[in-house]
């Protein structure tokens, strides 16, 4: 296997998260509510009973990029969500840990939707029928070309922990 350097890796994963998620909007978005009508933003996104998703380094690497442009009061903001939620996650069962997502600010939305969004964030919406969800075998495609990606930059892979963990463990 002939590894690339980690920036290319991010380069090559965002480029497939951006075509993943135009695919996702194009076949399954229009059939769910639109967040611009939702009475609480964000609320799917801060719910601590709801979040549980894990992310790879090469993701945590990818959103510790665009959250290093951010404007130093909002990356202040974010290091701080994401410092007490890890602290918060390392005393749970790490396969059961849930928490609000540190990456969204309440008038911004999520910091790194256009630029590095997680993929099971991607598919995530608002369907109120189960049968109009994306299926699991999508998301878990992206997932498999997210680790060989992963494999050609680091030369192994590493544990997907929640969020807020990986942005701290994997800097």
């Amino acid at each position: 296997m002939k590894l690339i350097s980690e920036q290319k890796a991010i380069e090559l994963a965002n480029a497939r998260k951006g075509a993943f998620a135009a695919k996702i909007g194009e076949r399954f978005e229009h059939r769910a509510k639109s967040c611009a009508t939702c009475e609480v933003k964000g609320s799917c996104c801060t719910d601590v009973h709801f979040v549980n998703v894990r992310i790879t380094r090469l993701e945590a690497r990818a959103i510790n990029a665009v959250l290093s442009e951010l404007p130093e009061e909002a990356r202040t903001r974010v290091t701080e969500r994401i410092r007490n939620s890890a602290e918060r996650l390392e005393n749970e069962k790490r396969a059961e840990a849930k928490f609000a997502c540190p990456l969204f600010e309440r008038d911004l939305g999520c910091l790194v939707h256009g630029k590095a969004k997680p993929l099971p964030c991607i598919t995530h919406a608002c369907y109120e029928r189960p049968q109009d969800l994306p299926p699991d075998e999508l998301l878990a495609a992206e997932e498999a070309q997210m680790l060989r990606l992963e494999r050609r930059a680091y030369g192994r892979n590493f544990a997907a922990l929640p969020i807020p963990l990986a942005l701290e463990t994997y800097g």
